[in-house]
């Protein structure tokens, strides 16, 4: 009888795929914890019922400026990873099954057959694609707002225009981003653990065909 209970748990054990390898996880959490600082610092910095709290302005300021400097070093050092490399060119291509999504999300329909996507999906890929343009653009911005004796001042003043209001914006997007993982915890299992079940990828990402995790 637990012979036969055993091969019942066993037949309905979930089976689970690849997603993410440890390198891609390693890079997606230094990013965050980066990015959660540069967010968190720029609160600080900007917001006044923040900025009363901190008596060492000098000091997040040297914390905002350096974080934001080393943002994009953990994607940097994934790139030794071909998986990272891998996934960084499925989010760099688009076709016509997201052009279907996007009309779906849109829509706002919810049924898996009208929203066809690969690994991921044409929303993950806009994402991303904001995501690394926002960080280069506020990447040199914020160089030109530290080195002031290196461009002239309308450069400067313009910089720090397009600084403040994308910052605005980068954390409007982020907390949506944070937002839709909430809401989705198999995927936040697939980045903390590398691995999801064949039932949601099947759901979730019919066009992916990954290999078993076990």
């Amino acid at each position: 009888m637990n012979r036969r209970l055993d091969a019942g748990r066993t037949l309905r054990t979930p089976v689970r795929v690849r997603r993410f390898s440890p390198a891609e996880r390693w890079a997606h959490r230094g990013t965050a914890v980066l990015m959660g600082v540069c967010v968190l610092t720029a609160a600080f910095l900007y917001i006044p019922v923040f900025a009363q709290l901190v008596g060492r302005r000098a000091l997040v300021v040297a914390v905002h400026r350096w974080t934001g400097l080393a943002l994009p070093v953990p994607v940097l050092a994934g790139l030794a990873s071909r998986a990272l490399r891998a996934d960084l060119g499925l989010l760099n291509r688009f076709g016509p099954h997201d052009r279907r999504w996007l009309r779906a999300a849109l829509r706002r329909d919810r049924r898996p057959s009208s929203r066809p996507a690969g690994k991921f999906n044409a929303g993950q890929k806009l994402y991303a694609a904001w995501s690394a343009g926002a960080t280069l653009v506020m990447l040199g911005t914020g160089l030109m707002m530290w080195f002031t004796g290196l461009t002239p001042l309308v450069w400067r003043t313009s910089a720090t225009f397009v600084h403040d209001w994308l910052a605005l914006t980068l954390g409007i997007v982020l907390a949506g981003h944070i937002g839709m993982a909430l809401g989705d915890p198999e995927a936040r299992r697939g980045m903390r653990t590398g691995s999801v079940g064949r039932d949601w990828a099947e759901q979730e990402h019919p066009l992916w065909r990954p290999s078993s995790d076990r």
